[in-house]
This record gives C-alpha cells, sequence and structure tokens, in this order.
C-alpha cells in the first residue's frame, strides 16, 4: 500500500538519483592530481599540501578537518537507515551485512597472505577492506538500465556497513598515544551532546558548536580527529512517528541533505586531489610488483568480489537471505566486482597506516590499479548479464 502523506527522501536515496556526477567529479580530481604530480608542477603540488595554516599542514586539514565532515556524513546515514530504512529490519541487514563481512575479511587475508616476507607493511592489512561509495555508485549508474535498483540499494547499504566496519577498524587499530586530559575533554563533550539529545535540543547550532569542540579533543586525544564526525551524528535527533518515518523537519534530517551535495561536490573530490597524487616517473616492476602494491591491488581487485560474492552466496544458500529481486546471479556478480573500487576511505587508511613515503605510495598504487581493474570488471560483467538477458526474452 503506498502511503498518502509526502515521504522525506533520506540523502542516500536522493544521492542515487546523482552519484555518476559525485563519482565522475571524485575520478576527475584524482585523475588531475595524477597529471599534476607527473607535470613540471608536481613540486609545487606536492609543497602546496605540506604548507602549514594554523599550526596543520594542508594535508592535515584535508584529511584530519574535511574529512572529519565526511564522516559525519557517513554517521547521519548509518542512524537514518538504522532507525528508519535498508538497516532497519534484521531481514534487510542480512544480506548486506553478511557481503560486507566477507568484503573485509577476504581481501585483509590476501593483503596479509602477500606480504607475510615483509613484516613491516602488515599495518596495512586493512587497505583493501572499504568500498567507495562515491565511486562505485558512480560506475553503476553509468550502466543504467543494465543494473536493477534493487541492486544499487544493495551496493549503497553494503558500502554503509562497510564503512561501519572501516570506522571500527580505525577507531581499535589506527589509534596509537592516548593524551588522557584531550580524551578527558572529549567523553566531557560527549556527555553534553548526549544530553541535549536527551533533553531534545532541536536547533542544530548548538550541536555543531559542541561537536567543532569535540573534533579538537580528538585531534590532541591520539583517537583519529575524524572519529568525531561519526560520534556527533549518532547524538544528532532524528524524528520517528508512526505517521511520518521520516520526518523532513529533524534536525539529522536537515543537517544530512545540507552536508550532502558539500560532501559530494566538494569534500571528497578535494581529498581524492590531495591524497590521488602519486609521481609515477620513478614507477617500475619492482614497485608494480612489491609486497604492498600487490597486496592492495589484489586484495581490491579479487578478495572483494570472492569474499563479498562467496558471502553472499552462502547466506542466500542457506536461506539467511534472498537475492535482491529483478538481479541475475550474473549482475549480483557484477556488483561484487565493483565493491573493489576503494579509493576514498582505503586512501585514507593507508595515510594512517605507514609514516614511509614508499610506502604509502606503493599501496597508493595498488589502490589505483585495484580499484580501476574493479570498475572495469564490474562493467565487463554487467554488459555481459544484459546480453543474456536480451536472449532469454
Amino acid at each position: 500500500m503506498t502511503s498518502t502523506h509526502p515521504r522525506a527522501i533520506s540523502a542516500l536515496r536522493a544521492f542515487l538519483r546523482s552519484e555518476s556526477a559525485g563519482g565522475l567529479l571524485l575520478m576527475g580530481a584524482a585523475a588531475l592530481a595524477l597529471v599534476i604530480a607527473n607535470s613540471p608542477l608536481a613540486k609545487d603540488y606536492f609543497h602546496a599540501l605540506h604548507i602549514h595554516v594554523g599550526g596543520l599542514s594542508v594535508a592535515h586539514w584535508v584529511n584530519d578537518g574535511l574529512m572529519a565532515v565526511f564522516f559525519l556524513l557517513v554517521g547521519l546515514e548509518i542512524k537514518r537507515e538504522m532507525v528508519d530504512g535498508e538497516l532497519s529490519t534484521w531481514s534487510r541487514r542480512v544480506l548486506p551485512g553478511v557481503a560486507a563481512l566477507g568484503g573485509m575479511i577476504v581481501p585483509a587475508l590476501i593483503y596479509v597472505a602477500v606480504n607475510l616476507q615483509a613484516p613491516a607493511n602488515l599495518r596495512g592489512w586493512a587497505i583493501p577492506a572499504a568500498t567507495d561509495i562515491a565511486f562505485a555508485l558512480g560506475v553503476l549508474s553509468l550502466l543504467g538500465s543494465r543494473a536493477p535498483g534493487s541492486l544499487k540499494i544493495f551496493l549503497a547499504t553494503l558500502a554503509i556497513i562497510d564503512d561501519l566496519g572501516a570506522i571500527l577498524i580505525i577507531a581499535v587499530f589506527y589509534t596509537d598515544h592516548l593524551t588522557l586530559w584531550a580524551l578527558g575533554g572529549a567523553v566531557a563533550t560527549l556527555v553534553v551532546l548526549v544530553a541535549m539529545n536527551r533533553f531534545k535540543v532541536m536547533s542544530l547550532w548548538p550541536y555543531l558548536l559542541v561537536g567543532a569542540a569535540l573534533w579538537f579533543f580528538f585531534l590532541k586525544s591520539g583517537v583519529h580527529a575524524t572519529l568525531a564526525g561519526v560520534i556527533l551524528a549518532m547524538t544528532i535527533p532524528i524524528t520517528k512517528s508512526s505517521a511520518r518515518p521520516d520526518d523532513e523537519h529533524s534536525p539529522l534530517h536537515r543537517l544530512e541533505h545540507g552536508l550532502a551535495p558539500w560532501v559530494g561536490y566538494l569534500v571528497v573530490p578535494v581529498f581524492g586531489f590531495a591524497n590521488a597524487g602519486v609521481a609515477l616517473g620513478q614507477v617500475g616492476l619492482a614497485e608494480l610488483t612489491a609486497p604492498a602494491t600487490l597486496g592492495a591491488a589484489l586484495g581490491l581487485f579479487l578478495g572483494k568480489p570472492i569474499g563479498v560474492g562467496l558471502f553472499c552466496l552462502v547466506a542466500i544458500k542457506l536461506g539467511w537471505a534472498r537475492r535482491p529481486s529483478g538481479a541475475s546471479w550474473t549482475q549480483l556478480f557484477g556488483v561484487c566486482a565493483l565493491c573493489g573500487i576503494g579509493f576514498t576511505m582505503s586512501l585514507f587508511i593507508n595515510n594512517l597506516a605507514f609514516n614511509a613515503e614508499i610506502l604509502r605510495d606503493e599501496t597508493k598504487i595498488g589502490v589505483l590499479v585495484g580499484s580501476l581493474l574493479s570498475a572495469l570488471l564490474g562493467w565487463m560483467v554487467f554488459s555481459l548479464a544484459k546480453d543474456k538477458f536480451v536472449k532469454r526474452r
């Protein structure tokens, strides 16, 4: 039965209408960074990233400041979908949840297997474990009618759970020396945010101001500052009732829709531009076959489709979940292949994992190669799926 009241559209669903634009912009920013990093402007490009402003380098502001806004939007999406969306019931969570788990475990195992003889590289085990929602949905949207709408929802939901897994990995495995006074300040600030939520403060500005303080304390505490965005998101109120399960006037709804275009068209492309640049002039066979490069590339290109696909197959065959409606097994595997596009979060984890520039560059090359091959594989699989569909008809 179709609801008669106008229902506010979540940023996730709205994003499905325009993800090709955001994804293409991200691709363009990454390509531009590669071109500049291998041009006469390379020296200026790398120098600009290390200029200090307000005590932090430009690269630091991008990776810890702007990306906190990205994580804030991710947190808002997770909360919305768990309250009223594709993650609101266990039946909806099973297939994307199981798929995301497989898509984190298998790539990590492949990376570790390739780098067993290089212990210094093992800290990057989580690099191929993340899917880039903007990139993957951008490629999927370009396929048009060849991809059923159910697969777009499945991929978006899987990527959100995948992001949640990446957030937990960052919090547990990439947090080093803790500063107690700053950690205490973060806890006190969180108490204030929770209290505002309990007292039903509906204005956004108090949350954002206190959230800025939370980000500062996280920055000084040793816990990665971007996690402040996720924690802030969990305290933003969402209005839910039987008559209107998704209230367009709720603070979460307003903040989510206010942030979505800024994140999609500014934050993520700027991050891609600042982090995708790698000088390829010195890259030879040794760099392309380095364990870190191969681990990241194979983890994404092989690990993601194998992990996501195998775990989906088991869940469906055991009766835990159903295959997305209107999608063939071939099309489902195409989505599994697209999960190997790990650009944004993979590069982000790469920055956390390594201090050595050579390792960062090697894994960065691996991420770029693995993501590109995954996009091409997904495109090819869907092209074959379309031909088979036409023949059956």
